[in-house]
Formats: structure tokens, sequence, C-alpha cells
């Protein structure tokens, strides 16, 4: 754990996010992952040992946590792992030239309020190019007054709550944290809503 600090800490919603892609191994095998926001790139690093094409990005304003992604993926045997600039809500040539993928991985990208609109821009985007694609993130619920329903309404998007005792993360070991406050961890699939508002 290099810094306690945002992108440079593992944080339970990674840990639970890493349990969830390891239960869904068996069909990772090829399939081409996208991780936001990754910062020690955890779930990303497991998607990659489990035979997923991974690719990692973070935010182009913060060139610490992309040398963590690198860091994660040299110390992991992944040094092949491509690892991109891609910031919330910003057209970028990165972000327009990006291949296509399968699944989108975001663990606690939803922490400050003032971000949100931007993640879901960018996931809006992502899953306009690949209207198959699943985005698959945790969250800690920090506030009851933080929202995205509106946000997914907003953007034509579809969430589907995944309970963490469906594939073994509601374990005190997996979903805790010895830092003070709230832990309690959520986890969510997002996709692009059906044209009868499902």
């Amino acid at each position: 754990v290099p810094d306690p600090q945002y992108g440079l800490y593992a944080w339970p919603c990674a840990v639970v996010l890493a349990q969830y892609v390891w239960a869904h191994r068996r069909s990772l095998p090829g399939r081409r992952v996208l991780e936001i926001g990754a910062g020690v790139s955890l779930p990303g690093v497991v998607a990659a040992r489990c035979g997923a094409q991974v690719t990692l990005s973070d935010s182009e304003e913060l060139p610490r946590c992309l040398q963590s992604c690198r860091r994660s993926c040299v110390l992991n045997r992944l040094p092949h792992v491509p690892v991109l600039g891609l910031t919330w809500g910003r057209v970028s040539p990165e972000l327009l030239s990006l291949a296509p993928v399968d699944i989108i991985l975001g663990s606690d990208v939803f922490f400050d309020p003032k971000d949100f609109e931007d993640i879901l821009t960018t996931i809006y985007f992502l899953l306009e190019k690949n209207p198959h694609v699943q985005f698959w993130t945790t969250y800690q619920v920090r506030s009851a007054d933080w929202s995205i329903e509106a946000l997914l309404c907003k953007w034509n998007l579809k969430n589907t709550h995944v309970p963490l005792h469906s594939f073994g993360a509601d374990k005190e070991c997996l979903a805790s944290s010895s830092l003070p406050g709230r832990h309690t961890i959520e986890m969510m699939i997002i996709s692009l809503a059906q044209s009868d508002g499902t």
C-alpha cells in the first residue's frame, strides 16, 4: 500500500470488485477489459491474470496514479498491459481511439458527487460505442444524500444491484477497512437502458 490517499491506496471497494472479477474468471479469457480510475489497479490486474486483454486508465491529470498503474503491472508480471490517461468527462484523442471493450471496471469511482456526471458521461460514450458492454462498479455508501439515479435516467443508463453474498464478498476480510468511518460496500452493473425505458 504505497499511500493512503485516493488512487494510491487499495480501498475496500477494489478488493470487492476484484473478488467479483475472480468469481467470473472463467468468462474472462480473451475479453477486452478497461479499468477506469484504476489507481493501484487491483481489479484490472486480477482480470489480466485471468486472461483478459486489459487496459488500465486513470486521469491524465494524476501522473502519480498512472505511475501506480504501471508499477502494479510490473509487480504482477504484466509489463505489456497498456496504461492510458483518460480524464472523466473529457473527450480526448485517447478516449476516441480506444479499442472496443467488453467490460468496464471501476472501483470506488463514485467518491465525490462533483465527478458523478463526468463519470457517467464517459461511461455513456463508451457504451454507445460498445452497446453490449457492462460497467462493473463497486462503491462505498458515504451519504444517503448521494445518488446517481437521476443521472442514470438522464444518460439512458440502467443499473442492476449485485448482492455481495452472491459472489462471496460479504465477508469481513473483504468488505471492511481499518480506516475510520462507515464502510458499507455496494456493487452494481451499469448498462444502456432499452428503448422502452427499462
